[in-house]
């Protein structure tokens, strides 16, 4: 939680809070950050900071599955460290060799400037973001590949929300081959931000080992987005990790109302 993180090590988060990009959506505290808007009698939604620390995988997959989230997020990379073999043997520089390789190859295929950006900073993680109005289109593309792969969809479940997939690249062609859809890939190094809207599917690989910082946070632009997907996670299952309303959407929704009547009369 935020006082968690505010205790533990309270340098680092206000270094983080006076660094974070477009404060004013980002910060707790941010005048278009709509959950600012709850009064302190309410238990606030837990919004972070958040810390995510993990290996490299390249060779092994994705990091963080395809998912979506109830509310923007920013995420930031403060760390990143190239692996090496604790003991000097044929089998563990191999792997290694091959994991550069395959991160070599992720850079080239990248537009010139981002090339620019991964030679004098070392890439972190890879993301493919999708937008949030071809989730549908996702949900019904990992049915359809699951279902070949022998797979189970049950009624209450929801092939994103349950965080069972990583796209790969053959899947991702296939994707847009099928479906039409064609999300972002983005290369994070270190020092960048990456903003992930409210619904919209995305997943993560590490390049190398990496620590991230995440923010969470309620824009005006994506307010209805969030009252949606709030509907939506109702209908999983009462022992999904999202079906509990954590955001409190409706009550951030009532007060940010509240407020922008109140300057107004």
């Amino acid at each position: 939680t935020k006082s968690e993180f505010k205790s533990a090590m309270p340098s680092h988060y206000k270094d983080l809070m006076a660094n974070l990009p477009l404060s004013g959506y980002t910060h707790f505290e941010g005048v278009l950050n709509l959950s600012a808007r709850l009064p302190d009698k309410y238990v606030k939604p837990d919004l972070g900071p958040k810390l995510y620390i993990a290996y490299g995988s390249t060779l092994n997959g994705g990091t963080t599955n395809l998912h979506l989230d109830i509310s923007d997020a920013v995420n930031v990379m403060v760390h990143v460290t190239v692996a090496t073999a604790s003991k000097d043997t044929t089998r563990a520089v191999e792997f290694l060799r091959q994991e550069q390789a395959e991160v070599a190859k992720i850079v080239a295929r990248q537009e010139e400037s981002v090339r620019k950006h991964c030679a004098s900073n070392t890439p972190g993680a890879l993301w493919h973001i999708f937008a949030a109005n071809d989730a549908e289109k996702i949900r019904e593309f990992i049915r359809e590949v699951g279902e070949e792969q022998g797979d189970t969809f049950y009624p209450a479940s929801d092939p994103i929300h349950d965080q069972n997939y990583y796209l790969d690249d053959g899947l991702r062609r296939r994707l847009k081959e099928e479906k039409g859809v064609v999300g972002w890939e983005i290369i994070q190094c270190l020092g960048d931000a990456i903003f992930i809207p409210a619904g919209g599917p995305h997943q993560v690989q590490n390049l190398n080992s990496c620590i991230k910082v995440a923010e969470d946070f309620v824009s005006p632009e994506h307010v209805a987005e969030c009252v949606r997907l709030t509907d939506e996670f109702r209908y999983l299952s009462a022992n999904h990790n999202n079906h509990e309303d954590k955001l409190q959407i409706k009550n951030i929704l009532y007060h940010s109302v509240k407020d922008s009547l109140s300057v107004l009369c």
